[in-house]
């Protein structure tokens, strides 16, 4: 069965020749992550990658954002992220946050290649989504980024270091700073950022240049790169990062910051997390100096 026979409840998803197009659709909720989305985005890709006129994936977001994360919300039925610290215990919450990082996985080995196409916001959960996708196209002026890290936490995934080496991986999961979509092309979180007017036909055209492969081709070589990274330690990465997010979601900022949630809201305590870091402006590319 095609995969656009299918029903979704948070994806919306529509084929054009060869390309899928996979939508992100909680525009209420800026995209958040619930358990629900990320087990049908697995089950998206998955199924492209057994449909023989699916040659590529290509995830976007609607409304004015991409993704902003995990949803944290107490509705979200995705117990490893929006429970608060202490509420489960650290063997649940890391076999949880194990099986996030092998789910996501799951879409990087998938033998069907994947286009992240990024607008607006990309924060936390959202980061990990695209980082596990095998191309990254975003607009200019997208702002991307984990600022979560600022209360507790490290990428459960763990594949910055392997698209912008270690020093901007500090740099950018050290004070937990966003940047914009410039930006992540010179570092290379991303392969190419562009105008936002033009973002759709930029991954549009590349999907359409990918598709005209022969898909046998095309997975061949897409595991073969992928197996290099492993062989350099994704995967055993990622079976240390998981653990330790659930460790680090057990620090004190953290807890501080669930109480406050509790007393002044989430809107309100996130913005008190941020002060100290005079959030509002992504870290931008410099200008160029003759």
């Amino acid at each position: 069965m095609s995969v656009t026979h299918k029903s979704y409840e948070t994806l919306l998803v529509e084929q054009q020749d060869r390309v899928v197009r996979v939508t992100l659709n909680r525009p209420d909720r800026r995209n958040a992550i619930s358990r629900a989305m990320r087990t049908e985005l697995i089950d998206v890709v998955e199924s492209c990658a057994q449909d023989s006129t699916a040659h590529v994936v290509i995830i976007r977001g609607s409304g004015k954002s991409f993704c902003a994360g995990y949803d944290v919300s107490a509705a979200s039925s995705d117990a490893t992220h929006s429970t608060t610290a202490g509420q489960v215990s650290w063997p649940r919450r890391a076999v949880e946050t194990i099986s996030l990082s092998r789910g996501w996985s799951r879409i990087w080995n998938a033998p069907v290649p994947v286009i992240a196409q990024i607008h607006g916001h990309c924060l936390a959960g959202g980061t990990d989504l695209a980082l596990h996708c095998d191309i990254v196209i975003c607009a200019e002026d997208a702002t991307i980024g984990f600022p979560a890290l600022r209360m507790g936490g490290t990428p459960p995934t763990s594949m910055w270091l392997y698209n912008m080496g270690p020093q901007w991986a500090k740099r950018l999961l050290l004070t937990g700073d966003t940047f914009t979509g410039r930006l992540a092309e010179r570092i290379g979180f991303a392969l190419e950022a562009v105008p936002s007017d033009q973002l759709e036909a930029k991954v549009s055209a590349l999907a359409t240049r990918i598709a005209a492969m022969g898909r046998d081709i095309v997975a061949i070589n897409k595991h073969v790169i992928n197996v290099g990274l492993d062989l350099m330690g994704r995967a055993a990465l990622q079976d240390i990062a998981a653990p330790m997010d659930s460790i680090a979601n057990q620090a004190a900022e953290m807890a501080t910051f669930t109480a406050r949630v509790q007393e002044i809201g989430l809107a309100a305590a996130f913005k008190e997390r941020d002060a100290p870091f005079a959030e509002g402006v992504p870290i931008d590319v410099s200008p160029k100096h003759d």
